[in-house]
């Protein structure tokens, strides 16, 4: 019988970008003062989600190096109101 291989569970923290890095790569700086290398996931880069020093972002890590992540999500930095542009008037 063929077995299913163990899924490894993934620790998700957030963290702020500290700098841009080659190849979508990414210093970033969790909130426990730890600070990791992440890179960019695939979804994120299917959609072309830009990534810039200074934005919050979620990050994956491995219970086995947690000093290796993958960012996975970007956190909304609009402040501003929200505004309807395709209405009709």
């Amino acid at each position: 019988m063929i077995q299913s291989p163990k899924i490894i569970p993934r620790i998700r923290k957030k963290g702020v970008v500290l700098e841009a890095l080659p190849s979508t790569h990414f210093r970033v700086q969790l909130e426990d003062g730890l600070e990791i290398l992440a890179h960019l996931s695939g979804k994120l880069r299917i959609n072309r989600i830009k990534i810039l020093v200074g934005d919050n972002v979620q990050v994956e890590t491995s219970p086995y190096d947690e000093k290796k992540g993958r960012i996975v999500y970007r956190e909304s930095t609009f402040t501003g109101s929200v505004r309807n542009y395709n209405r009709r008037r």
